[in-house]
């Protein structure tokens, strides 16, 4: 009888954690979009290609932004940067940055509802391909290319507690 009060009691506090566990972004989030020209390989080639280089010249410099708003201006501030980059690859596109449409999107399990977001979007060429999209702040672009680098094991002291407890 004892376990079976503990383990209520556990889920009672888990529910309170657990509210809504479909939304985990904050709402000054800004979001970020590569969409590629096609799905053809070489057009998916070329996007992987640009956020691979955008996360050296770009990602990094937002990794330690304390805000939307500092986010916002180092952004602004590297407008240049962005262009440069995308100049090397010899293909039109088109760099919007402010409110953009995105559609749902799922990410680790996790829905994100589609909307209209702050973002910054790049298009290249017709933007018809299947799109790589993150969110620049809070950084979690960053996040997960390094836990993608990174084999990090998590264990829960409720779920170990709640082992415990029923054995």
């Amino acid at each position: 009888m004892k376990k079976i009060i503990y383990i209520v009691l556990v889920l009672i506090v888990l529910s309170f954690f657990f509210k809504d566990n479909n939304n985990y972004l904050p709402e000054d989030t800004i979001r970020f979009r590569i969409i590629p020209n096609s799905n053809e390989t070489q057009d998916q080639a070329l996007k992987m290609n640009i956020k691979k280089e955008l996360e050296t010249n770009l990602f990094e410099l937002v990794a330690n932004a304390k805000s939307a708003e500092e986010t916002r201006q180092i952004i602004k501030e590297n407008e240049s940067t962005i262009k440069e980059t995308l100049d090397k690859y010899n293909i039109k596109y088109n760099i919007k940055y402010g409110t953009n449409y995105f559609p749902t999107k799922e990410f680790d399990g996790v829905i994100y509802e589609e909307g209209n977001y702050e973002s910054l979007v790049i298009e290249l060429g017709e933007a018809k391909g299947n799109n790589w999209w993150c969110v620049m702040y809070p950084p979690l672009c960053l996040l997960d290319n390094k836990n993608a680098e990174e084999n990090v094991e998590y264990t829960s002291f409720i779920g170990e507690t709640l082992s415990k407890l029923v054995k």
